[in-house]
């Protein structure tokens, strides 16, 4: 075949670190020979039932539960394998990845598989709002706390942990308002503690950032963002480090999650192109923020990559790259405003999720979503409020511009 076979252990043998880059391992990982035969991409394997050739080889496949193992389809075939080992060899540290339906079940497995009844969990104030409802609604009623938190506030941080308190849930940088917060500070305190960290690595992927190198324990992602980049599959992920691959697996088998080996294909393709999608992305992200920036219409951009953003120093300490979504906040504005810049757009489209390979837009209220953090933030103007986020896709820079001036022209005529 010409290729050098991946860990033949399948997603248990954790990453490799053989020096290979990030950019070459989106290439090859995943791609064992025996998956994939004389192919380059692992075929579909659409299968409800493995079959087995007598009792002693059904004997034999109720000993192993791990992917490379054919037992039923609800625990995957090569196709959901090759995408599962591939993540995991992009996060140096995990011991293996467990694939969602979606970004938000892959939360809801990190979680379920750390949290009992009774038990406490810290949630980060500027959390993805999928997962602050969670944590207000079905953890609560499984008898699971929630305690919100400012994460740039370390000291109150630490004052948050009681002796029920076993995980906490990052994001990095914050949901909407992109703060980026100190996570190997926060992980060490968690540590501590004795709490699991677990992270959502939506924004930055493995690309960008390295969960397991920085203290935590688990990182999820949504792999319907930059993963399959074409805004036309569902799926999450979850890896875990030695310690928590195991109960991850466990609990998404409990729970019955699956994915279809259709997705998993898609997202296969997708991850070949990560690289270079979130190239050209991250470079117009930070083009426009920094033409946001000296718009009158424009309070405060919200992008880590830009020099004075929250915690921006942090993310060029710890980011390896960035991601096209980027925030603004309008200055004196009122919601008809807001609501007239929107429908004025021409190469945004108005929807929900980001990644793909077209630009979008969402308004937002930051502080409908906050417990523990002002919003506006202290000392910023109060009419500061509005908030706009924009993924960035892969159109021309230029024109993405040239389109939100005269939305801002349109929003202002009236």
């Amino acid at each position: 075949m010409g290729r050098r076979p991946c860990n033949p252990q399948g997603n248990r043998g954790g990453a490799v670190s053989d020096g290979r880059k990030p950019g070459t391992r989106l290439v090859e990982a995943g791609r064992r020979p025996e998956w994939t035969g004389p192919v380059v991409n692992p075929p579909v394997w659409r299968a409800s039932t493995h079959l087995y050739a007598n009792m002693a080889a059904l004997d034999e496949g109720k000993k192993h539960n791990a992917d490379g193992h054919f037992f039923y389809g609800r625990r995957g075939a090569p196709t959901q394998w090759a995408l599962a080992e591939a993540l995991t060899e992009l996060g140096p540290g995990a011991a293996g990845t467990v694939l969602y339906p979606s970004g938000v079940a892959a939360i809801a497995g990190a979680l379920l598989a750390v949290l009992a009844p009774g038990d406490v969990v810290l949630v980060t104030d500027n959390a993805y709002e999928p997962t602050r409802l969670m944590a207000t609604g079905l953890l609560k009623r499984m008898g699971i706390e929630a305690r919100f938190f400012d994460p740039l506030d370390h000291t109150s941080f630490e004052l948050a942990f009681c002796e029920r308190t076993r995980a906490v849930m990052l994001e990095n940088p914050g949901s909407l308002t992109m703060e980026v917060c100190d996570v190997p500070a926060l992980a060490a305190i968690a540590r501590g503690q004795g709490a699991t960290v677990v992270l959502d690595n939506t924004w930055a992927s493995p690309l960008g950032f390295q969960p397991f190198q920085h203290g935590c324990d688990m990182a999820v992602m949504s792999l319907t963002k930059h993963v399959g980049g074409h805004s036309d599959l569902m799926m999450g992920s979850a890896s875990g480090g030695a310690r928590w691959h195991a109960r991850l697996r466990q609990t998404a088998q409990s729970l019955g999650q699956v994915v279809s080996p259709d997705d998993a294909a898609l997202a296969l393709r997708g991850l070949r192109t990560m690289g270079v999608r979130l190239e050209r992305s991250t470079a117009s992200a930070l083009t426009i923020a920094q033409w946001l920036e000296g718009r009158e219409e424009v309070a405060r951009a919200l992008c880590p990559m830009l020099p004075g953003s929250p915690g921006h120093e942090i993310w060029q300490r710890d980011f390896t790259g960035g991601c096209g979504l980027l925030s603004f906040v309008f200055a004196g504005r009122d919601d008809a405003a807001r609501a007239r810049f929107i429908d004025a757009l021409n190469l945004f489209g108005i929807g929900y999720s980001w990644g793909g390979f077209e630009s979008l837009v969402t308004p937002f209220d930051a502080g409908e979503l906050r417990s523990a953090t002002p919003w506006p933030p202290t000392g910023w103007p109060d009419d500061a409020r509005l908030g706009v986020r924009l993924s960035i896709g892969l159109e021309d820079s230029s024109d993405l511009i040239a389109d939100l001036a005269q939305a801002f022209a349109a929003m202002d005529a009236a």
